[in-house]
């Protein structure tokens, strides 16, 4: 019979795998419980750190439908950041106290269950936050949408000159036209 706190932590971390968006797999070894709890400020309520023993996380990750992704990650001390908020900025928090403190190594991680390497890790750490991003899209759309309506009141406009000048034209133009298209007009009645 299994033990009944290892079948609810089993529980809780396969969980946390399904629910989360991500999760980046750490190295921990040597750092302080005040360490620990400034690692876990820095991420910003955008992810949970949880220490866990490795058996138990490659149980739930299988469970969790990502075995093949995470178990090779779990070797050593572990810890597994699960990110529930703003990707990037819980892997820039990460990577930021990682540089900090030499002693928090990145293993790598998941993605919406894709595996990534640490190196993929710290380019999703040099991402712009998901507000500024969706700034510049929105302004880049702003900015497409101005150009189509300028071209769209530009076409009234264009055509109002052209047939102004036109009606120049033909009242400038000389009597001697005018008047064949005329004489052509009587005959043909």
């Amino acid at each position: 019979m299994a033990n009944p706190h290892k079948t609810a932590v089993i529980e809780d971390l396969t969980g946390k795998f399904r629910d989360s968006s991500g999760a980046v797999l750490t190295e921990y070894r040597g750092l302080t419980v005040a360490q620990m709890s400034e690692l876990r400020g820095a991420l910003k309520g955008n992810a949970t750190f949880a220490v866990t023993k490795n058996t138990l996380a490659k149980v739930a990750a299988t469970e969790a439908g990502i075995g093949d992704e995470v178990s090779a990650l779990l070797s050593g001390p572990s810890a597994i950041a699960f990110i529930d908020g703003d990707i990037a900025q819980a892997a820039k928090g990460l990577t930021d106290f990682a540089k900090a403190n030499p002693l928090l190594v990145i293993k790598g991680g998941v993605l919406d269950g894709k595996a990534l390497t640490a190196a993929e890790v710290g380019k999703l750490a040099d991402l712009e936050p998901r507000e500024v991003l969706l700034a510049k899209l929105a302004g880049a759309m702003k900015a497409s949408m101005a150009g189509a309506a300028a071209t769209f009141n530009a076409l009234p406009t264009q055509m109002a000159l052209l047939a102004d000048a036109l009606r120049a034209k033909v009242e400038a133009g000389s009597p001697a036209e005018a008047a064949p298209a005329a004489a052509d007009t009587e005959t043909q009645d």
